[in-house]
Formats: C-alpha cells, sequence, structure tokens
C-alpha cells in the first residue's frame, strides 16, 4: 500500500510495523523518506502525484482545508483523532486496520489514571509562555503516571501564561520538553523560579503511537528524581 503520513507519530508507527511511506512531513524526522512540506503547509499537488491509496491526517496537527483538498482530488483520507492515552490503542487498531498492519494493544498502559500525587508546570512555548491544559495527550501522559498538571482546568487548550501565573500555581516540579519550543539545560535557570526542573524529550511526552508504552516509562523514571 501506498502510505502518504501528515503526522510524525504516525509515520514513526508506520516504520515500527515495517510499512515505509511513500512520503512524509519534514517534522517527521526521517531524512531518507521524501518530504511533502509541513504538517500545516503540506504540498497538495505534490502528494496528489504520488497517487497514493492513503493520505493519514490528525485532526489537531493538520488542517481540514487540507484534508479537503486530498479528498477532493480524489485521495483516500484517514483522520486519526488522539487527545488522551486512552485514545491511542483504539486509534492505532483503526489506523492498523487500514494500511493491513496487526496492532495488540498494550496490556501495560494504565486503564484508569492513578490518583495524582504531584503537580507539574509545562511550558510548550517561550516569548509568550504557553502551556497545555487537560483535554491534550501530553496532560494524560501526566495523568498516567501520576501527575496533575497545575493548568488542566484552563479554558484554552493552548493558553498563554505568565511565569509568575505559574509561581503563584505553586507546581512541585517544571516538566520543560524538547519540542516544540526546544527547551535545553540553560533554559533551566530561569524556570526553577516556578519549581525544580526536569528537561525531557518533547517526542516521549506529545508524540503518541507505538512509543505511548515505554515514553510513559521514560517519563516517569525522569520525573522519579525530584
Amino acid at each position: 500500500m501506498r502510505v502518504v503520513s501528515l503526522v510524525p507519530s504516525v509515520t514513526e508507527t508506520l516504520l515500527a510495523w515495517g510499512i515505509e511511506p511513500v512520503a512524509c512531513t519534514r517534522f517527521c524526522e526521517q531524512p531518507s523518506l521524501r518530504h511533502v512540506g509541513g504538517t500545516k503547509n503540506p504540498d497538495i499537488a505534490a502528494i496528489v502525484e504520488l497517487a497514493a491509496d492513503l493520505v493519514v491526517v490528525n485532526d489537531e496537527e493538520n488542517r481540514r482545508e487540507d484534508a479537503d483538498a486530498l479528498v477532493a482530488a480524489g485521495l483516500d483520507v484517514h483522520v486519526v483523532t488522539v487527545r488522551s492515552v486512552a485514545d491511542v490503542a483504539p486509534a492505532l487498531a483503526g489506523l492498523a486496520d487500514r494500511v493491513g498492519a496487526r496492532f495488540d494493544p498494550w496490556p501495560t498502559l494504565p486503564p484508569v489514571p492513578p490518583p495524582a500525587t504531584r503537580t507539574a508546570f509545562v511550558p510548550i512555548w517561550r516569548r509568550p509562555w504557553m502551556t497545555l491544559n487537560g483535554d491534550t495527550y501530553g496532560s494524560s501522559m501526566l495523568a498516567a503516571i501520576g501527575m496533575a498538571n497545575v493548568y488542566a482546568e484552563d479554558v484554552e487548550r493552548y493558553p498563554t501564561v505568565t511565569l509568575e501565573d505559574a509561581i503563584d500555581r505553586g507546581p512541585d516540579v517544571v516538566l520543560a520538553p524538547t519540542e516544540p519550543y526546544p527547551f535545553r539545560i540553560d533554559h533551566v535557570p530561569e524556570l526553577e523560579k516556578v519549581g525544580p526542573v526536569v528537561v525531557v524529550d518533547g517526542k516521549d511526552l506529545f508524540w503518541w503511537g507505538v512509543r505511548t508504552p515505554a515514553a510513559l516509562t521514560r517519563l516517569q523514571t525522569a520525573l522519579s528524581s525530584t
């Protein structure tokens, strides 16, 4: 099957299943594969020219107008929706069915998040500072390892905030991911005003798919030292 993936998490998952997409986005971090633009600005003409059997998109990472354009061009578009850890297994089962792969759900994933014992602030951008609310995959990853997001109840899914407000919320830890903003060790002194800082792989927090079980373990290990 000729598959175009416009979702980094899907590209990683397909490759793990032994399925090599005929094209993906430049954000998928697969230099050996053909790139057809970004997640928000895919090259529609190039994708149509590839005559793919299936184009996989995500309702959050990709734009509706691009998906509609692909459908209008006669391509089969599969939309994957993931808002939480609980959504991952059914989403992958649906994807596996479309591409002819085998997916066995993981028995190790917690069916119900454990009670939160600590709180976390997760900056996802700087200048302006931004974070995420509870209706996001990243926040559900925290919940799955027993951590409460201090901005879980915010109305906006990705609210703009200030460090002063984050300080007032008194998080036990600041989880600084390496993407979408590339937080590094040199950002730690600034973030330490809010709380103890742990820099983690942003893919483990935001890329869902085959990496989810191991990502939960890595995040739990990283946070166990604080």
